[in-house]
């Protein structure tokens, strides 16, 4: 169920707080139940990345033995089935939600949350 800006929500589940960019998960959760507002809607198109093109970019033009150049190969077909050539999956809405308690999370998937 798609939420709105403004729509009250609770989290349907604990969900791990993180730093900034999503890089360091803390030893923090906010707990399933906690209400809050919807205050930002966004979609991504599953990563957004194309991480295949993002790999050619970062060894092209680099000089390399011949087995060196086959382990890159290798590499590359591993990333290109993983889904490296497409988006890297379906689109799906990420909302920014502020709790009662203060904080703000960004990122939020829709089943974690569900209607106050």
């Amino acid at each position: 169920m798609p939420y709105d800006t403004g729509a009250r929500v609770r989290l349907t589940r604990d969900v791990q707080v993180t730093a900034a960019g999503g890089a360091f998960p803390g030893p923090l959760f906010l707990g399933g139940g906690l209400a809050g507002v919807v205050t930002g809607v966004a979609q991504d198109n599953g990563g957004g990345r194309n991480y295949l093109a993002e790999f050619d970019e970062q060894v092209r033009g680099a000089h390399l033995s011949g087995f060196a150049t086959g382990l890159l190969d290798d590499l590359r077909q591993q990333v290109a089935r993983a889904g490296g050539a497409g988006t890297g999956g379906a689109a799906r809405t990420r909302y920014k939600v502020r709790f009662e308690n203060g904080f703000v999370l960004d990122g939020l998937e829709e089943e974690a949350l569900t209607v106050a």
